[in-house]
């Protein structure tokens, strides 16, 4: 019985190191889910094309320490329990190595303590829910900045411009939340209330009662915390009421989509961005961004640049772990990140801190659906 263990065991040492699940001599195998379908499809939609953009760009350099990236994306529509069974299908029959580019907080909630037990990386997620940052969980890395991060600028720049009746239009779960939370922070940070809040179901569009309570208490601002469909609904309708106020989202609305859902309504609408901005070629990651961009026949827009900034520090993480890919030696490898320069946008993490970036830009959408600053 010893000799047979220790002739396997002299039989596996032979054949090379012990290579980490979803990882072959020439494949990385990492999982995605997000809405490919429904309301947020566009969300999700945009992310897999960033995030794609850079792994074909670098297979078709030869790939991470000889290895081929394979992203495999699974559709959830944007609803948590999709999402749980997928993160578990990912896991257990398409055997990841990670977890990469999940879209939206309740999706990544439903996850969360799937791809924990499993002790599975979980990078890049596109939502900036405090749930990922804390407590610390040694298995997330976070590419963006919070809503906290955003909704304290978005506060900060309304509050400089004596702006103080600010009210919060909010998804009903876990994602609307985090940015409520965000807002009544800030706000409490300078001895403010909110004026008024009002709440729409996720993937729905019936805004009228959110738009009565909110429009009754005559904001100045109004601080949107929802997917597109949604948001452009509620501005439609409250200018429909003779209200207009000035009109706010974080990163996640999908800021073209948001653009494209209002049209001519949308001139004025203000975005805040955890990106540089895809169109300023003198930023060198949004330059290079543009030209695999061009290649693609795609147009640049903040989600997609979104994917292609959490693809390129994934693979960094892949390249400083080594050949010997582990996913234990692919988290020490990315809390060497400390910082990295994704090219003009950086990211810093640490074995008590992955949280990358604090980075928020405040955008407006100007004429014919374009975006300035």
């Amino acid at each position: 019985m010893f000799r047979t263990i220790a002739t396997l065991a002299a039989l596996c040492l032979a054949a090379g190191p012990v290579l980490g699940q979803g990882v072959t001599d020439n494949q990385i195998v990492l999982g995605q889910s997000a809405a490919l379908t429904g309301p947020a499809q566009a969300l999700g939609k945009d992310m897999q094309l960033g995030a794609s953009l850079y792994f074909g760009h670098v297979n078709a350099r030869g790939g991470v320490n000889g290895r081929q990236i394979v992203l495999k994306t699974l559709d959830d529509g944007y609803e948590p329990p999709r999402a749980a069974a997928n993160t578990k299908q990912l896991i257990e029959r398409e055997n990841v190595f990670a977890l990469f580019g999940y879209v939206g907080t309740p999706t990544a909630q439903a996850s969360l303590p799937i791809f924990t037990q499993a002790k599975v990386p979980f990078v890049g997620a596109f939502t900036g829910a405090e749930l990922l940052r804390n407590p610390f969980n040694r298995y997330i890395f976070n590419v963006r900045a919070s809503y906290w991060d955003e909704t304290e600028a978005i506060v900060q720049h309304l509050t400089a411009m004596s702006i103080d009746r600010i009210a919060v239009f909010y998804q009903n779960d876990a994602y609307g939340q985090a940015g409520l939370t965000g807002v009544e922070r800030a706000l409490k940070k300078r001895k403010l209330e909110l004026a008024a809040k009002g709440t729409v179901e996720r993937n729905t569009v019936d805004v009228a009662k959110a738009v009565e309570g909110i429009r009754k208490a005559d904001p100045q601002a109004v601080v949107m915390i929802s997917a597109y469909k949604s948001c452009a609904a509620f501005i439609k309708e409250m200018k429909r009421k003779g209200a207009n106020p000035t009109f706010w989202n974080v990163s996640f609305v999908g800021s073209k989509a948001l653009a494209a859902e209002l049209d001519r309504e949308g001139r004025g609408v203000q975005i805040s961005q955890v990106v540089p901005f895809p169109w300023d070629n003198s930023i060198p990651v949004v330059k290079e961004y543009r030209g695999l961009l061009a290649q693609a026949k795609a147009e640049p827009g903040f989600g997609t640049l979104e994917g292609y900034i959490a693809a390129k520090v994934m693979v960094e993480g892949l390249r400083r772990a080594g050949r010997n890919l582990t996913r234990d030696s692919f988290i020490k490898a990315m809390e060497t990140l400390d910082p990295y320069d994704v090219g003009g946008f950086k990211v810093a993490y640490s074995h008590t801190n992955h949280n990358g970036s604090h980075f928020v830009d405040l955008t407006i959408i100007s004429r014919d659906q374009r975006f300035v600053r």
